[in-house]
């Protein structure tokens, strides 16, 4: 609308928001006003289609004459000349080189520009510029030529539209889709929660190739129904299904599609609106004839219902997927993943998941692909470093995936032949968990990402990286533009950290210093446990995601084993003096006699239960603590401090409090393992069993502490397995001993009587509890009444 011919403007959004579309609204409206004449121009160009050939780039912008280059027999019309008197679209403008770049913004000074071959610049044209760009201009784009583009709009990805668009959105589709076959869709609400979180990186364009395949599917499933299409959960695809579990996380979102959509959506066949008169994203077939077709010669060479419905199926995916390939942009993903890892590791990792997916005989994403070339990547660097890693709990992962360790020993011959090198066994134990992840079931309690950042996508550019390599994981990107003040930073914060937490916490990914305090406030503020690595890089990002994702870690683990990554192959040495010193803790009390030798007593308890190393634990009171521990640094490589006192040393320090009632023998050996010290395969928490032990030897008359110990721990873990939750060493100590107590109600036949409320409480819990509570039957040939079980059960409220 600004005279005299509007104003250059630059679109910028991620692939897929509807940078195209937006274009075209732009020229509609400029013909409806009578900016434009109805038959003006609109001209598409997309910058990336000539990107290693300026030469030809520029011929194809500003023309040619003839001789200009070998080749152009005759003089040849740009695309500038073209649209005059209208609008010409340049898509991917960032993949223009520089000269480019410098051709277009003298011509929008001037409107004056000269073909390929030509000296003088006496060509006129007026021609209104749309720029469209999935980068941040600043780091793409010439500072000269951005200056000459006035406007600049942001479209927001399908993410972060408010839930109201993304309902109206995928609203929009469906009804597209039941005016193509006349007829009514009925979607199930979980069907549109899981299609609103399937667009996790692919925006509006993702979204609707996959509900053009869940309605095709449906259309084939309900092909005897002439009213209309039925869609239920359960006949997603799995990719599709695992939308809702990418929604999981956010609690708010789900409650608030809950109050638009109840337990069905209904959409009648209404009018077809095409935004677009030549949509790209639409497909050039009518799929729904080809199943009617397909489906018809089928039945009549008499071929069973089910197989028709496998056939067609398997039919539908190739033709959408097909399709929609061009717009995917793997290349990209596979660029991306080249930065960090080398072309031989991601070529063998391909014929790896080749060979999986032989195995298994199913699709594997990749997404698996980039998980296992990734830690290919870290293994085969650490052979070269020797430096070695270990895994905890290597007899449990075998014995509960057998099929999926038996492959992991065929892959581990593939890369021992391959690369020549011996691969030890605790390394089998990552190909059997990430063999395990095939299994569409996952489950979203865990640790949550925040990456914050400086500047207008820079937090955005790095979890797009992991999400498109890594698909899934709660892992979010809050940009901060320099001008934003810290306290609105820290309040968007605030926000993002209540409504991504699953119960395990937040790790807070940042890139400044400054931002690594605000942990704390965040933590004071919601309660919600935070912890800040800053230097945040794209690497550490996608490692974060990784182990979030697979190992599903607690916040603790995670942080340990990613504060000092530094990237896939840059290990850390251990430094040089501390090489031949012998390794040491230090506990910390007020006189560093009496409590501090029973903390020594538990310190050493929970070393030996970890490791088979020699590891020094020494005790020291607060009392002139800074020179104690000099005096130790002299003779000891102190990898640990564990107290009533943070020490300030360069080692972590675990409070008594983390001790006790956390997870700091967690933390421990996390620290143990870091320092390349061997970890037994299978240890049981020594803190929560010592306790335990002691207080229960106060309570009980008939039972023997000392033996039902064992049987309360594996209650413990059982319970824990099942309510997929780890409990802190408070919680296992409250439910250890009140467990322990009454079982020996059970022997005395002086159960307790649950009076309250029995409906209030959780059945999911309730059935949880019954299973665990076999341990004790079968160990013990003893069974805790219901009653006792409420009072758990509440306990666990």
């Amino acid at each position: 609308m600004y005279p005299p011919n509007g104003l250059h403007t630059l679109i910028v959004g991620q692939t897929g928001v509807g940078k195209t579309l937006f274009a075209n609204m732009m020229y509609n409206y400029a013909k409806f006003t009578k900016r434009l004449k109805e038959d003006a121009p609109f001209i598409v160009f997309n910058c990336a289609d000539y990107y290693n050939n300026p030469q030809l780039l520029i011929s194809h912008i500003f023309g040619h004459i003839k001789g200009a280059f070998t080749g152009a027999d005759s003089d040849k019309e740009g695309i500038v000349e073209k649209a005059n008197n209208g609008i010409l679209f340049l898509d991917e403008i960032h993949r223009l080189p520089p000269e480019g770049q410098e051709m277009i913004f003298y011509f929008m000074d001037t409107g004056t520009y000269n073909k390929l071959g030509e000296s003088e610049r006496k060509r006129k044209a007026n021609v209104l510029i749309i720029g469209a760009t999935t980068e941040e201009p600043g780091s793409s784009l010439l500072k000269t030529f951005l200056r000459r583009i006035p406007i600049i709009i942001n479209i927001p990805s399908f993410e972060e539209r408010p839930i109201k668009d993304r309902l109206d959105i995928v609203k929009f589709l469906l009804s597209n889709e039941a005016h193509r076959v006349n007829k009514s869709i009925k979607i199930e609400a979980d069907a549109v929660k899981a299609l609103i979180g399937s667009a996790s990186y692919g925006n509006i364009g993702q979204l609707k190739s996959n509900i053009q395949l869940v309605c095709a599917k449906g259309f084939l499933n309900s092909i005897e129904n002439k009213e209309f299409i039925n869609i239920d959960f359960k006949s997603l695809p799995p990719e599709i299904k695992s939308g809702l579990f990418n929604l999981s996380s956010k609690r708010e979102e789900i409650e608030e599609i809950s109050e638009f959509v109840k337990s069905h959506l209904t959409i009648l066949p209404t009018g077809c609106k095409n935004l677009i008169k030549d949509d790209d994203y639409e497909p050039p077939f009518n799929l729904y004839k080809i199943i009617e077709d397909k489906a018809a010669l089928l039945k009549e060479e008499g071929v069973d219902e089910e197989y028709i419905k496998n056939f067609i199926t398997t039919d539908i995916n190739i033709h959408i997927k097909c399709f929609y390939d061009k717009f995917k942009n793997t290349s990209s993903g596979r660029d991306k993943i080249l930065e960090i890892i080398s072309e031989d590791i991601l070529k063998f990792s391909e014929e790896v998941k080749s060979f999986i997916e032989k195995k298994f005989n199913k699709k594997l994403s990749e997404r698996f692909l980039y998980a296992l070339g990734l830690h290919l990547s870290s293994f085969i660097k650490r052979v070269e470093s020797k430096t070695p890693v270990h895994y905890a709990n290597i007899e449990d992962i075998v014995k509960d995936n057998p099929e999926e360790f038996n492959i992991s020993l065929e892959i581990k011959r593939l890369i021992e032949e391959r690369y020549n090198i011996l691969m030890p066994e605790e390394e089998l134990v990552y190909l059997t968990l990430l063999l395990n992840t095939i299994d569409e079931n996952q489950n979203s309690d865990r640790v949550a990402i925040i990456v914050a950042a400086h500047g207008t996508s820079t937090a955005s550019s790095m979890v797009n990286v992991a999400k498109r390599l890594l698909g899934e994981g709660i892992v979010e990107a809050v940009d901060m533009p320099l001008e934003v003040s810290p306290k609105k930073i820290l309040d968007q914060l605030i926000e993002r950290v209540k409504e991504l937490n699953t119960g395990k916490g937040i790790l807070l990914l940042v890139d400044m210093g400054s931002l690594a305090n605000f942990d704390t406030i965040i933590t004071e503020k919601t309660g919600i446990k935070v912890k800040t690595i800053d230097m945040v890089s794209t690497p550490v990002v996608l490692e974060a995601v990784r182990k979030s994702n697979l190992f599903g870690m607690d916040l603790d683990t995670l942080y340990n084993s990613l504060k000092d990554f530094k990237g896939y192959g840059n290990l850390v040495v251990e430094n040089e003096k501390y090489k031949d010193k012998e390794k040491a803790i230090i506990t910390i009390c007020s006189t560093g006699i009496g409590t501090a030798e029973k903390l020594k007593e538990l310190v050493e308890n929970v070393i030996v239960n970890l490791t088979n190393e020699e590891i020094k634990i020494i005790p020291v009171g607060v009392k002139e603590l800074n020179k104690k521990i000099d005096i130790i640094k002299n003779k000891y490589n102190i990898i640990a401090s564990i107290g009533i006192m943070n020490p300030k040393i360069d080692a972590p320090f675990i409070s008594l409090e983390s001790l006790i009632g956390g997870n700091g023998e967690e933390i421990i050996a996390n620290i143990i393992e870091n320092k390349n010290i061997k970890l037994k395969p299978k240890h049981t928490n020594t803190v929560v069993k010592e306790l335990c032990e002691d207080s229960l030897k106060q309570f009980l008359t008939f039972l023997n502490p000392s033996k039902i110990i064992s049987v309360l721990m594996k209650f413990l873990s059982v319970l824990e397995e099942n309510l997929k939750k780890d409990f802190d060493n408070a919680m296992r100590i409250r439910i250890a001993i009140h467990a322990g107590c009454a079982l020996e109600r059970m022997v005395i036949k002086d159960g307790l009587i649950y009076n309250q409320d029995k409906s209030k409480i959780n059945s999911y819990v309730l059935k949880c509890l019954e299973t665990a509570n076999e341990v004790f039957n079968s160990s013990l040939n003893l069974k805790l009444s219901e009653d006792e079980l409420f009072y758990i059960a509440e306990m666990l409220e």
